[in-house]
Parts: structure tokens; sequence; C-alpha cells
């Protein structure tokens, strides 16, 4: 059974990254993620099989979630936790993210399929607090932070993955300030439901004159239920039958002449877009952290259990964990979890120091952390998942026994919000590029005392190497060296920060000795591509 790592959560937080708040001590965060952990624990948790097997099921146009997922989200919205790092001015808790990406990792860890529908709802929030328009926010804010009406993004079509220009969806405009929107969306998390009433869709949408590409774009909100209480002219043609993720209805949305309201202006929509985008990107991250926990803790239990061969030592039978590899492969995922996990709250609270102190620093920081955090993580936790179907041995690869879905839900997280491609070329064209490496720098800088300087010198010429490259107009040589380049920063700076945490908390000190000697090393392989 899973059991939310508070200690772990509270160390990083305190002890590792300083985290500080003057309505939060550290007495307080643990009062408020113990009883977080209470409804991970005994309520969502326990979902997570059944929803496995049952899944979604769309009949007659409409989606009936799993067995016990309804009453789960209310009890969720009842304790007030879909409101916790959102604007207290529409009814949020204004919490800040640093301990809003702990209690989160909680709802993700012990059922990740319920934590999208949450996930999703958090970015259209983002998106509309950042470019609605006043009536827009004071409209739709209340309902969707109190967890009343959830959130969908609307952006891919079947003839459109990443490649956003070819969208083919359409905006009218009607005279009256809104627009129909006629379409077809794929790929749409909780795009239909049972949990709420009402379901706000951001659609992206080109209106009649504009740009055919991605200068195009305008972004719309479109709510399934009207002011009026008449259903919007969209529905849910099909549900996607995937190999993870069962329990999270993954919709094909048909818009025909849906009622839009166009948020900011037109043909902004990409950059509207990207605060959901970014938003989504670090709270993917730290899903590979969450359901990494939930493989190791899952493996763990197994290997306390099973009984298997003789000790060496004794000479009697032992449970497998007392075994070298197995020892080694618990210690393997334990690890890198905990590294993804400094990784994604530093990222965080470095959103914290932007939104609540303006440190513009702290702003270039979260962006160089974004591609790095929602990569490295996701890859982790595959990584991590299949280590733990390992443990199982034979049993592993049988349902049963659980491990196996770890690895299946664990494995849609390099795809979603921009493939891990994607992150890499981001890291490389838009966050070292642009600013002549800058902000990577910056950040390599600030782990310089923590790491063997040999692999600070590394990343630090990669990243030369990768300016070089593009100082020459070479843009398929940055292109080719962009997954090289994000695994060696990914390397540097979580190795950095679990030596820290070794620093800090006894408890870390094994981790460290074994990402140091084992999995560290691996930036040395990546870097040799620049030779």
């Amino acid at each position: 059974m899973y059991k939310p790592p508070v200690n772990d959560m509270l160390s990083v937080l305190h002890d590792v990254l300083g985290f500080s708040h003057e309505d939060l001590d550290r007495e307080t965060c643990e009062a408020v993620l113990d009883e977080a952990s209470k409804l991970a624990t005994s309520v969502l948790a326990p979902l997570n099989k059944i929803g496995d097997e049952q899944g979604a099921v769309l009949s007659d146009g409409q989606v009936k979630t799993a067995d016990g997922f309804k009453d789960a989200y209310a009890a969720y919205c009842d304790g007030g936790w879909n409101a916790v790092p959102f604007d207290p001015e529409y009814g949020g808790q204004g919490l800040p993210w640093g301990i809003s990406f702990a209690i989160q990792e909680m709802w993700q860890g012990a059922n990740m399929s319920f934590g999208l529908c949450p996930l999703l709802t958090q970015g259209a929030v983002e998106a509309i607090s950042s470019h609605g328009s006043q009536e827009q926010k004071d409209y739709y804010l209340s309902k969707m932070i109190s967890g009343e009406w959830t959130g969908t993004m609307n952006l891919t079509e079947p003839q459109a993955g990443s490649d956003l220009g070819l969208l083919r969806s359409k905006a009218e405009p009607q005279g009256d300030g809104s627009y129909k929107i006629s379409g077809q969306k794929i790929f749409i998390t909780y795009g239909a439901h049972d949990l709420t009433d009402n379901i706000i869709h951001l659609v992206l949408a080109k209106t009649p004159d504009a740009p055919d590409d991605v200068r195009g774009i305008s972004l719309f909100i479109v709510p399934k239920m009207l002011e009026d209480g008449s259903e919007n002219t969209l529905s849910c043609i099909g549900l996607e039958h995937k190999l993870g993720i069962h329990a999270s209805p993954t919709c094909t949305m048909d818009f025909d002449g849906a009622t839009g309201y166009l948020i900011g202006e037109e043909n902004m929509g990409l950059k509207y877009m990207f605060t959901m985008m970014n938003n989504a990107r670090l709270s993917v991250g730290l899903q590979g952290v969450a359901i990494a926990e939930h493989a190791y803790q899952h493996a763990l239990a197994y290997a306390k259990d099973r009984v298997q061969g003789k000790s060496f030592t004794s000479g009697e039978r032992v449970s497998i964990d007392q075994h070298a590899d197995v020892k080694r492969m618990l210690l393997d995922m334990r690890a890198k979890v905990m590294a993804g996990r400094l990784l994604t709250y530093s990222a965080a609270m470095s959103l914290d120091a932007y939104h609540h102190g303006g440190d513009e620093a702290a702003l270039i920081r979260v962006g160089v952390l974004t591609p790095i955090v929602k990569s490295w993580c996701t890859d982790m936790s595959v990584d991590v998942a299949s280590t733990g179907i390992q443990v199982h041995g034979g049993m592993g690869f049988i349902e049963e026994t659980g491990a196996a879905q770890y690895y299946r839900d664990a494995r849609i997280l390099p795809i979603y919000e921009g493939t891990n491609g994607i992150q890499a070329a981001d890291l490389a064209f838009r966050k070292t590029l642009f600013d002549q490496g800058a902000g990577v720098k910056a950040l390599l800088e600030e782990y310089k005392a923590d790491i063997d300087d040999s692999y600070y010198q590394m990343a630090m010429k990669f990243t030369e190497v990768i300016l070089g490259a593009g100082a020459e107009k070479d843009m398929d040589r940055v292109a080719g060296l962009a997954h090289s380049y994000l695994q060696v920063l990914a390397l540097v700076i979580g190795g950095a920060l679990l030596s820290q945490a070794a620093q800090q908390n006894e408890d870390f000190k094994e981790l460290w000795a074994y990402f140091s000697s084992h999995v560290l090393p691996h930036a040395k392989a990546y870097a040799a591509v620049t030779q």
C-alpha cells in the first residue's frame, strides 16, 4: 500500500532547499502533509487497481468513471485540496508551490489516473488567471479552483501532434463577442466524465483570416454547459484504449459549432498555451517522481516478504531484499527518485521566488529546469518502474501483483506535454542559445561547490559546444546533441542536489554514495558525444 514519504518531503523542503514561509513553519507543513497523506492513503490509493481494471466507459455519449472515483473526487474537493496553490481572491488557499508540489506528489503517487484531472484543471486555471479578461476570471475561476468545475487542454488533432501549425479547428466570430468553434481534438484528458456537471475546455483554433501557421492560433474557453444552463454543442465521440492510465478518460472531442469565448487577443494562442504547457510540464515531471516512488514502495514491500534463496553468511533462507543484487536495484530506485524529487521541488520553489518576490533570475532558473524536470524525471519513472518489475522476478510480469501497472502508467509521461525530444530541443535552443547560455551557466555555478569539479567542467564545456554549434548556424548539430546535453545537466544538477541532501540528512548519505558512483558517471558517456 502506498504511503506518502512525508519525512523525505519535509527534509527536502526544509533541510535541503531552505523552504520558508511566514505562515508555514516545519510543524505546520508536517500537519498539512499528514492530512493530505490520509486522503492519499485511505481513499485514492485503494482505487488505483480498481481504476486500472475497470477503466472509464463511454455509453450513449456519456463517460462513466471507475467505481469510487466520483466519491473520491468529492472528498478531495470537500477537503479544499483543489484550491491549495491558487489565488485567495477566487477561493484559493494561496499556498506556495513548494508545499503544493509535495501535496500533489501524493495524489499522483497514490493514483495517477485520478491525479490527472486536477492537474489539467490547474493548467486551465493558470491560463485564465494569466490571460483571461476580468469578466472571465470572475465567472470561471472560483468554481474551477474549488473543483466544482474541471478544466481541460484541447490542443492535439489527428493530423497535428506536436506541429500545431497544422491545426484545422475553426473559430467563427458571431458579432456578439462569442465564436462558433468547429473541429475535432484527440487525446483530451478528462474531456468528458461524471465527476462534475461542467467542464471548461480551453481550445486552440484559428479564426477565418488568421495566418496559416502557428502565428494564427487563438485560444478559446468552450464550456460544456453555457451560462443559461443549456448544453454546448460539443461531445465525446470516443475513448482511447491505452497501455496504461485506464481510469483516466482520454477523449476524442467533437466541437460542432460550439459557443466559445476568446482568451486575450486573436492569434496569441500559442503564447497563452505555453502558460498551460509550462505549468503542466513541471507537474508531469512531478508525476514521474510520484509514480516512481510508488513503484519503489511496492517493490520494497514485495522484496521484504518474498523468501527465496539462502544467506551466504548464515546459510539460512532469507527474504530477497537481503540479496546483494536486489539491494542494488532497490537502492538504485530510491536514489533516482530522491534526485528527481530534489530537482522538481527546487523548480517549484523557484516559481515561488518569482511569483512572490518578482525575482527575474528565479524565472530564468525555472525556464532552464522545466525541460530537465519534465524529461529526466519521466524517463526515470519508466526506468524505476521497470526495475520494480525486475525485483518481482517472474511475478512482476503477472498483472495480479500490481507491479506492471506502474510501468504501464508511467510510459505515457515521456510523451505527455511535449515529448522528451521536444524538451531537449527546448533546453538547447530556447534555454541555451537564446541567452548565450547565461541561465544554464548561472545554474551550474550555483551547484559548483556540491559536485566534483570534473562534472562541473564537463557540463560547462558541453554548454560551450552547444553555443559554438549555434554560432556556426549548425542547427542540426545542436538538435543532435540536445538529448545528451539534457542528460548531462540533469545528472550533474540532480547529483549536486543529492550531495546537498546527504550533507543535511544522514538518511540520504547512502543514496548519494550510490548515485555518485553508479548513476552520475553516466554523464561522462553522454558528454562523450561532443568529442
